[in-house]
């Protein structure tokens, strides 16, 4: 038993190491909300680096009050984690999360994403059920072409999930964002062929905009 607890307590301790290494840049977004007042009841955009990297989010969505709260890298577990401070306290009326991505890098199942995700819509829901829950689907990139098939199965295990649940949106990206043959367009990747250009950040906003609230 006492190996066991061992056991416990070194695992917590790793995670503990790991939410570690992200609380410089969340103290950065929440100085910044000292330094400037966030609107009320914003749409709260939240993920890893895609929604961190989008700065032209005001510009594409006007008259919105958009609050982008993203950070390089995460999973969607370290989504969850950080809801405390980057999405709950600003009692959004909206939340577009971008997760799955990184997950399925790191070599996690699309089950996996699945219950991480379902974890961030209920932490959301349980502060106020009637939030507008909005999901972009994982994208293809060509850095990541051995992960097609998973990163399919995951966006079809979200978007089933979110089919059934109330004030809940699934953006396909997915498809916008291949050639009409199927294949990668490079014109929408960064040197990295991850990280998207403008080119691709204005596919995003053209999929996004109809669903905003």
């Amino acid at each position: 038993m006492s190996l066991f607890i061992s056991l416990l307590l070194f695992v917590g301790s790793l995670q503990a190491q790991d939410f570690q290494k992200w609380e410089k840049e969340i103290s950065t977004l929440e100085q910044q909300d000292k330094l400037s007042a966030p609107p009320r009841k914003p749409i709260v955009f939240t993920g890893s680096s895609s929604i961190r990297l989008w700065k032209t989010l005001n510009q594409d969505f006007p008259g919105k009050k958009i609050l982008n709260r993203g950070f390089g890298g995460s999973q969607t577990f370290e989504v969850v984690h950080f809801a405390d401070r980057l999405i709950l306290p600003y009692h959004p009326k909206q939340v577009v999360i971008y997760v799955g991505d990184n997950d399925l890098a790191a070599g996690k199942t699309p089950e996996q994403v699945m219950a991480d995700f379902k974890s961030l819509f209920q932490k959301i829901r349980e502060n106020n059920r009637k939030t507008n829950i909005t999901f972009i689907s994982i994208k293809p990139s060509p850095s990541r072409k051995n992960l097609i098939p998973v990163i399919t199965q995951t966006n079809q295990l979200i978007q089933q999930y979110l089919a059934a649940q109330k004030h809940a949106t699934y953006v396909d990206v997915y498809s916008r964002m291949l050639l009409p043959s199927g294949k990668f367009n490079p014109s929408l990747y960064r040197a990295d062929s991850l990280h998207m250009t403008d080119a691709g950040y204005r596919i995003w906003a053209e999929a996004v905009r109809p669903v905003l609230k």
